[in-house]
């Protein structure tokens, strides 16, 4: 069981690059490609707020649960 992080379809539908989005967020870059590369053990919830803020996206669009 994994939840899978989609950081980087949102990214791609919302034509965003990681330093665009590393600049908008106030997250490092190193912090971003992390998520995005699906080898983060967790996320703050201020964390995901903003990028669902700067996305316009719902955390259900970047989080998925797979068995």
């Amino acid at each position: 069981m994994a939840i899978i992080v989609n950081l980087d379809v949102m990214m791609a539908k919302r034509k965003m690059s990681l330093s665009t989005l590393s600049e908008k967020v106030g997250i490092t870059m190193a912090n971003l490609s992390i998520l995005k590369n699906n080898k983060a053990k967790a996320i703050r919830f201020s964390t995901l707020n903003a990028i669902c803020e700067v996305l316009d996206c719902q955390p259900s669009d970047l989080l998925e649960f797979e068995k």
